[in-house]
């Protein structure tokens, strides 16, 4: 015989063990339906090794259209042997909020910011020309109108996507920027490729970082976590967490305990020398694990990290003449400890 569960009437009050655990399932289940509701425009490449979904640039419907990170390259997911690597860090998701979104991601300082009047523009490459509000010091978790987003095309194959922005007369800079996002053939790694074309007349000078946001395997952020460099690490300037959450030693960064939810620690290192060769570094956990190089010198170091991510952002220097390009790649290797 069937039995007739009356969610009004005296039933659940007898068991409220099993009515918080449908309450529960009801509130899961009205959120995955919300989730599912949203639709972003996306592409998947794989090399039949890594499998990759990528979200598409659109202004209009796109999964990030906030001020800034650069909105091409975002990867939700990338899988390789049954581990995942990249994935959503945070709780909930608003296209305009500025860090609402997943790695490997690049943001370009600011350009032109200091030399703008309240209510002209500054550059954010990637993003578009945004205005600036008023004399106070630029923040990148402020919001800034994008008066001017450039256009976006994407080119797809089976093993690469090509994100392709141009943008013109934005605070006086116009450029040409693509980012490859390759997998090569028949190996675990993944390329990150970039060509910035300066179209304009003035020159486009800057830094550029990858915060990457590594969710591996969606575990969270403790003493199994650890990234290692290719010297001996020096901290610099104020740390949050530093001998309570995290430990810096030798050429690692670590993790002292398991971080829970609401605690972050952030560091600002040194000790690099002039040449790419110190763009490498070793990201892992106790299941897998990502070697990552780049091909440009170092000019910053910041490490940042709370329960679902941790992010080490290397700085590289960005100039590029009118008339003149200027090209970088980051390349990662994923590997399991099985």
């Amino acid at each position: 015989m069937a039995l007739r569960v009356d969610l009004q009437g005296s039933f659940l009050p007898l068991f409220p063990r099993f009515s918080r655990l449908l309450g529960l399932f009801c509130l899961t289940l009205s959120l995955w339906a919300f989730q599912r509701s949203e639709s972003f425009p996306e592409t998947t490449i794989s090399n039949g090794l890594i499998t990759a979904k990528l979200y598409v640039p659109d202004a209009q419907r796109g999964y990030y259209r906030a001020e800034r990170f650069d909105w091409s390259g975002v990867i939700t997911d990338l899988q390789y042997q049954g581990h995942s690597f990249f994935g959503p860090w945070f709780d909930t998701h608003d296209p305009k909020v500025n860090d609402a979104i997943t790695g490997p991601v690049e943001e370009f300082v600011a350009i032109g910011y200091a030399a703008a009047k309240p209510g002209e523009t500054f550059l954010k490459i990637g993003v578009g020309a945004l205005r600036k509000k008023d004399t106070t010091a630029y923040r990148f978790y402020h919001s800034y109108e994008n008066i001017n987003p450039g256009h976006w095309t994407t080119r797809v194959s089976k093993d690469q996507v090509t994100f392709v922005h141009e943008l013109s007369d934005a605070a006086g800079y116009s450029y040409h920027y693509e980012k490859t996002v390759r997998l090569l053939p028949n190996k675990p790694v993944l390329v990150l490729e970039h060509r910035l074309k300066n179209t304009g007349t003035k020159t486009i000078e800057t830094n550029v970082y990858n915060h990457n946001f590594f969710v591996l395997d969606r575990q969270p952020t403790g003493p199994d976590c650890r990234v290692t460099f290719p010297f001996d690490l020096q901290t610099q300037g104020e740390t949050q967490g530093l001998g309570t959450l995290a430990a810096v030693e030798g050429n690692t960064w670590r993790f002292l305990k398991e971080l829970e939810p609401g605690e972050s620690t952030q560091v600002f290192l040194t000790g690099f020398g002039t040449t790419a060769k110190d763009y490498h570094l070793r990201v892992e956990n106790k299941s897998v694990g990502v070697n990552v190089t780049g091909d440009q010198p170092l000019t910053r170091i910041v490490c940042w990290a709370k329960r679902t991510t941790f992010c080490p952002e290397l700085y590289i220097p960005v100039k590029a003449e009118p008339g003149k390009e200027f090209r970088w790649n980051i390349q990662y290797t994923f590997f399991t400890k099985e």
